[in-house]
């Protein structure tokens, strides 16, 4: 069931309009709508910005009716999610680290408890679409200070904002240079379909200005800041996409007009070439000379957590425990065998160790469920396909879903398109309909 909207008055302006009418169930529904775009526009500038107004969302949502909610936590893509945040609060009972540790471990999961409620609220909204563009519009700017950054690094916000002393990455406006890359990937790819569909309906001048957008996305990636985690998931994010989600022909075409692309970047993009050439020399760093390095480091974290995970390969070694295991295995080591991490960049491996292989199929049967929710036609199909695959490539070398930024992402990507595919399958109406329509009000 789609809730009522608010209905606009020839005249009036939407202030006036929600001024009115705040003491209605509509009204509300509408503030906590607004409250999401918030969230949107804020995400890809502050944390803390973006947690209060998560908090502010959460609890605006529990004032409305929430009856059908709990038949929402009945669907698999619901339970999921919060069967493996309750396994991680019951890890915390055979944990041997520290309570304080313990709780840290269970809080960066804590964002899995707002599925649910997303999927609720976005399958009663009609408003969906508003959180994605406002989404855009603030990677958008952010793009913009970027290259604005590059050409000019005392622009940087770090340079205000960084607690400690801080110097200033190429093009990085805030946050780091990975969380950017995934916001603007992310951006780049969902363009896609929505300028084809734009040029297929003869809206050229809306097609190419979008394009244009998609481009300063690609250009910033691939001249300004390069992400090694970027470099080795943006090719198979295209491939998948275009295989699921275009005809073998039309598919065929556009790899080969990505690898063509990608080609002529090669020569054109020193900062590319650089990149890439990092992994061989970190690999060098690290286990030729024991040095600490990017990939490198990597490497041995991962060594040391399968180990971790040999030990205890069913139920893990609990909430929080993956510091301690660390600090066990540096006594007596030198150099990178020395370093202490309570983080293996790598999500399967990070779930593993404090949770064993039945976190581990929790996490890998949560993100295939998640997937399957997009397998029907249309943009919110499209978008929330993207974010659980580039989720899922990126948490080969990062804990993505337990990092700030990438879990937000996750978590309100998949939330806001999920909610916004089960409100067409159920009603046979598109989400993306104008507030509007009156096929959306009862």
């Amino acid at each position: 069931m789609i809730l009522p909207t608010v209905a606009k008055q020839p005249g009036t302006s939407w202030l006036a309009t929600v001024r009115s009418a705040r003491q209605g169930p509509a009204a509300r529904f509408l503030k906590i709508d607004l409250l999401a775009v918030l969230i949107a526009i804020l995400l890809p500038w502050s944390t803390t910005g973006t947690t209060i107004a998560i908090v502010l969302w959460v609890l605006a949502l529990l004032f409305t009716d929430l009856r059908g909610l709990p038949r929402t936590l009945l669907r698999p893509e619901c339970i999921l999610p919060v069967a493996l945040f309750g396994l991680m609060l019951i890890g915390s009972l055979w944990s041997e680290a520290a309570w304080p540790e313990r709780w840290h471990a269970v809080g960066k999961a804590t964002k899995l408890l707002a599925l649910p409620l997303l999927f609720y609220h976005f399958a009663r909204s009609p408003r969906g679409v508003w959180i994605l563009i406002a989404f855009l519009a603030s990677c958008t700017l952010l793009m913009l200070a970027s290259f604005a950054v590059a050409f000019e690094p005392s622009l940087s916000l770090k340079l205000h904002l960084s607690r400690a002393p801080y110097k200033v990455e190429n093009g990085v406006t805030v946050r780091n240079y990975i969380d950017q890359s995934q916001e603007f990937t992310l951006c780049a790819l969902a363009l896609v379909f929505p300028i084809a569909t734009l040029f297929r309906n003869g809206r050229k001048a809306q097609a190419i200005a979008l394009a244009a957008l998609w481009l300063g996305f690609v250009a910033n990636m691939l001249f300004i800041v390069v992400s090694r985690t970027a470099l080795v998931t943006l090719p198979i994010l295209i491939a998948v996409l275009t295989l699921l989600r275009l005809r073998w022909r039309a598919a065929l075409l556009a790899i080969v007009a990505v690898i063509l692309v990608a080609v002529t970047t090669w020569f054109a993009s020193p900062q590319l070439r650089a990149t890439v050439g990092k992994f061989r020399a970190d690999y060098e760093r690290t286990w030729v000379r024991n040095d600490i390095s990017g990939m490198g480091s990597r490497l041995e974290y991962w060594r040391k957590s399968l180990h971790f995970w040999a030990e205890a390969p069913l139920i893990g070694h609990g909430s929080g425990a993956t510091r301690g295991l660390f600090e066990k295995a540096a006594e007596g080591q030198t150099g990178i065998r020395a370093e202490i991490v309570a983080n293996p960049h790598n999500q399967t491996l990070n779930i593993a160790v404090q949770w064993g292989l039945l976190g581990v199929a929790m996490l890998y049967a949560m993100w295939l469920v998640h997937f399957l929710m997009f397998r029907g036609e249309g943009f919110a199909c499209m978008v929330g396909s993207l974010v659980v695959i580039q989720n899922v490539l990126s948490s080969l070398f990062n804990s993505h879903l337990f990092d700030f930024t990438p879990g937000w992402l996750y978590v309100l990507g998949v939330g806001i398109a999920g909610g916004m595919a089960a409100a067409r399958n159920a009603n046979g109406i598109s989400p993306e309909a104008s507030p509007q329509d009156p096929a959306l009000s009862r």
